[in-house]
């Protein structure tokens, strides 16, 4: 399973004076979808760091479509790019009720062995768990 899907209730604290989610606030949203992606897989954020590896963001693009609005249920769809070296990679598409694609972005992390501060490959048990998608 390349993809993943979580619903998200934009809250009143998440928008602008105008009522639309702030912009800055979409990056906590592509989060929660990696978090709930690797969770799917059988693997977790918290598990990673305990066994030594951090997951630090390298690259956030985003391209902003159409407004997300206080109390809508938004659909976040993540999916996993390729297999996994130093780096691993994901695109998202949000939507909303009415299916429409309101921002899309890409996202770059690096695995760093928190022993080392250095970059490092991909756990040998990522490898494993995603080596069917591909």
């Amino acid at each position: 399973m390349r993809s993943h899907s979580i619903e998200i209730r934009v809250r009143y604290g998440e928008t602008d004076q105008m009522g639309y989610v702030y912009y800055g606030n979409y990056a906590q949203y592509f989060e929660m979808g990696r978090v709930e992606w690797l969770r799917n897989l059988g693997l977790s954020y918290k598990r990673m760091e305990e066994l030594g590896i951090m997951l630090p963001v390298l690259n956030l693009n985003i391209n902003y479509l159409k407004p997300a609005k206080y109390d809508d249920l938004l659909t976040l769809k993540t999916t996993l790019l390729k297999k996994p070296g130093a780096r691993i990679e994901f695109d998202f598409e949000l939507f909303n009720e009415q299916n429409e694609l309101l921002n899309k972005a890409y996202c770059s992390l690096v695995f760093i062995d928190m022993k080392k501060d250095r970059p490092t490959k991909a756990p040998d048990y990522i490898l494993e768990k995603v080596s069917g998608l591909f």
